[in-house]
């Protein structure tokens, strides 16, 4: 056994089985900011198998006061948060496989990857994203471990299919939706709280302690010294659409995907084009160059000043508009500069 993981297998939860479990197990983590960074570097220090980050925004200032993996180099240099994050991690642990995928996690990629993912969790900021990880998870017998936090107040619950109520499920019960970043800001803390629930249930999952899980909904707020546990199993609902007796897994229909929406807490609109495929950023570069717009990029992406507002292109059509919530503003400046 590697000594770097000596202090790990001292600990009776784990010991030199659960350490071999560990490094055999494969996760999956949706969004790479303040709660995916956090928990990936925990995980790959932990010395897991194989980690996949799916994330489709890029590094900024704003970031570096809570998403731990990140420095200013990554912002001088627009790194996506993917890109940046598989860098970190593999100084960190050379051992640990790194996939790292800049995009949206959209149902027919999430059905690709799932194959041989062991546990999901949840670091996005957004509720259609969760929803689509939670019908994965339903249709595919995956576990996985929501975590949300906002100013100084955080929860998390762990998901087991067949065990536990499923996300769509809670919803019946706890008005999770009100939970967004623009809300009130986020405080640091707050932020590893959350990492540290998700984390220490997962690392029971992937030593598979099963009857170690937490089956209770947490939620806390740092600020009020307020810490409160919750029993969910009568939220399970018969009916339920994505875990029920006759589930159909609605959100991983792509006709209820959204293409065009407003980041969590940015004047920023995020467009998808309908049709998926890459784009080459250099010919594009080109163009917009000898049309007179101001473009700066990186291997990953372009990013277009137009006036008070900019536009950052990734290579797979995306683009995120700054500087505006108006849709069909956003839509409008998406066709002049990508037709």
């Amino acid at each position: 056994m590697n000594d770097r993981y000596s202090r790990q297998v001292l600990f009776p939860g784990i010991g030199k089985e659960g350490q071999a479990k560990i490094s055999k197990k494969h996760v999956l983590i949706i969004g790479a900011g303040a709660l995916g960074s956090g928990s990936s570097e925990i995980l790959a220090r932990a010395g897991v198998g194989k980690l996949t980050i799916i994330d489709r925004d890029y590094v900024e200032a704003s970031n570096l006061q809570r998403q731990q993996l990140y420095t200013e180099e990554d912002v001088a240099e627009k790194l996506p948060k993917a890109a940046a994050a598989e860098k970190r991690l593999r100084a960190i642990n050379g051992d640990v496989e790194i996939q790292a995928i800049i995009g949206d996690a959209i149902p027919e990629l999430l059905e690709e990857l799932v194959g041989d993912v062991d546990l999901m969790l949840d670091a996005t900021d957004n509720f259609e994203t969760r929803m689509m990880m939670n019908d994965i998870s339903q249709k595919y017998n995956i576990p996985w471990i929501y975590g949300a936090c906002v100013g100084s107040f955080g929860m998390s619950f762990s998901i087991i299919p067949g065990k536990t109520p499923c996300l769509n499920c809670l919803l019946r019960t706890i008005p999770l939706q009100g939970m967004t970043c623009d809300t009130g800001g986020i405080i640091s803390p707050a932020v590893q709280m959350v990492i540290a629930h998700q984390t220490a249930e997962a690392m029971k999952m992937l030593v598979e302690d099963w009857d170690a899980v937490r089956t209770s909904f947490v939620s806390f707020d740092l600020w009020r010294n307020q810490y409160t546990s919750m029993k969910m199993s009568k939220a399970k609902f018969a009916g339920c659409l994505s875990c029920g007796e006759e589930r159909t897994y609605p959100y991983l229909d792509h006709e209820n995907m959204t293409k065009t929406t407003v980041l969590c807490g940015r004047d920023t609109v995020q467009i998808r084009p309908s049709a998926a495929g890459e784009i080459s950023l250099e010919q594009l570069s080109g163009q917009l160059s000898g049309l007179g717009y101001t473009v700066k990029g990186n291997p990953y992406l372009l990013s277009v000043e137009i006036g008070t507002e900019r536009i950052v292109i990734f290579q797979d059509g995306r683009a995120l508009i700054h500087g505006t919530k108006d849709l069909t503003h956003a839509k409008s400046l998406y066709q002049r500069i990508l037709g």
